[in-house]
């Protein structure tokens, strides 16, 4: 069993919509900031089209960490709709939508994550939400974390 909770950010760059949607796109660029750094970036694989996939993996403390995905929408530069799944932890594959919109001083990024949090049948209530709140919160942290990297990278 299952429950699906929804992670909302928002984030505001100085720099085009242009910028930031390509940085989500470009290896180069993703290899600095999406899930890895490149001090510990191992590989980052991306084919960037509709029914197209990425990966990367990170070598962290001796272990490799592997997030892969699948394009379900790309329309360059105002939406990005992908799934996202690290299979060493869970079988559950997340949906991640980036929209990037302009604003006066730069843009504007609305980051949604449909997060599928597992739970066991014998759970109580108390259980599920308190495993609801701790992946959105390990989520919005590591996101948090990524997105001053981000920042970084196209400022």
């Amino acid at each position: 069993m299952e429950s699906i909770t929804t992670l909302t950010m928002v984030r505001q760059f100085n720099t085009s919509v242009e910028e930031v949607f390509d940085a989500w796109l470009a290896p180069g660029t993703m290899r600095k900031w999406l899930f890895t750094s490149e001090a510990t970036n191992k590989l980052v694989e991306n084919v960037a089209h509709v029914g197209g996939h990425w990966e990367i993996i990170d070598h962290r403390e001796e272990k490799d960490y592997r997030a892969i995905g699948e394009y379900k929408d790309i329309d360059r530069p105002h939406r990005l709709e992908f799934t996202f799944k690290m299979p060493q932890f869970s079988d559950s594959e997340d949906t991640i939508v980036v929209e990037l919109n302009p604003i006066e001083d730069g843009c504007e990024m609305t980051f949604t994550q449909h997060i599928h949090v597992p739970h066991e049948d014998n759970w109580a209530e108390a259980d599920i939400l308190k495993a609801i709140d701790e992946f959105r919160d390990g989520s919005e942290h590591g996101w948090n974390l990524m997105f001053i990297s981000l920042g970084e990278q196209v400022e």
